[in-house]
């Protein structure tokens, strides 16, 4: 009885991620103007055209927000690294493979509607493919952390951590997720 619970919680599991990631591949549509109000109401899906048109502009804003907080962010971490001439390449070689990538027209996201008319196996590739992507992008960022850490002084390496671990360790926005430490035990 257990066997077939874990083998149905597994399978409703996959089948729940393989839903729910289809909308990491989800293509943006082209931009349309938007509608005059006498035509809005005229047309049934006019609305929900609408909702998805500011849905693409907030989307651009929150990409240029999210870009000019990590130039902020790179900004702030050189300063307080007090960088010497010499690791100047080294910063800018760790500052260049923090950016994301420039997608190529080809590599644009998936439409749902295409994505909708693949089978399962051929989402499942996709997915996939786009994992492995991910992935050469994390090591490429790694190696470049690896090695401009290892041009740091000491104490710049103890500035870096720190400033590393205030990012990932107690949440990045801001210090809105920063959760109390717990008690020390006598």
């Amino acid at each position: 009885m257990i066997t077939s619970r874990k083998s149905l919680l597994w399978a409703g599991l996959l089948a729940s991620a393989t839903f729910a990631s289809a909308g990491a591949f989800a293509q943006q549509a082209p931009q349309i103007a938007p509608a005059s109000p006498a035509t809005t109401q005229a047309q049934p899906g006019a609305q929900s055209q609408a909702k998805h048109q500011h849905a693409r502009e907030d989307r651009a804003q929150r990409f240029e927000r999210m870009k000019q907080h990590r130039a902020e962010r790179l900004s702030a971490l050189k300063e307080k690294l007090k960088l010497t001439p010499a690791q100047e390449g080294a910063w800018s070689t760790f500052a260049t493979a923090q950016q994301p990538p420039a997608r190529s027209p080809e590599q644009a996201r998936t439409d749902r509607a295409e994505f909708a008319k693949l089978t399962t196996p051929q989402r499942l590739d996709r997915m996939q493919a786009r994992q492995a992507e991910r992935s050469a992008m994390f090591t490429q960022r790694a190696d470049a952390t690896r090695s401009f850490y290892a041009a740091l002084t000491p104490e710049q390496q103890k500035t870096f951590d720190a400033e590393s671990m205030a990012r990932f360790g107690r949440g990045e926005h801001g210090g809105q997720h920063r959760h109390p430490a717990p008690p020390a035990k006598s």
